[in-house]
């Protein structure tokens, strides 16, 4: 696992790379996806999932 120092330097290159603003956007953009992944996650299907088949009688 790294330890902090890494961390840091990591974080303070992707700052110089994206910068603040961009950063910012970045994670608010992480963030909806992520509430709507949950979302999404918790919702059960209304109907089952088996493919209908259309079989006529004769």
């Amino acid at each position: 696992m790294p330890g902090i120092w890494e961390l840091l330097i990591v974080l303070a290159i992707v700052l110089i790379f994206f910068g603040a603003g961009k950063l910012k956007n970045i994670g608010s953009d992480l963030g909806i996806a992520l509430k709507n992944f949950k979302e999404g996650a918790k919702d059960e299907p209304k109907k089952s999932t088996k493919p209908k088949t259309n079989k006529k009688k004769k």
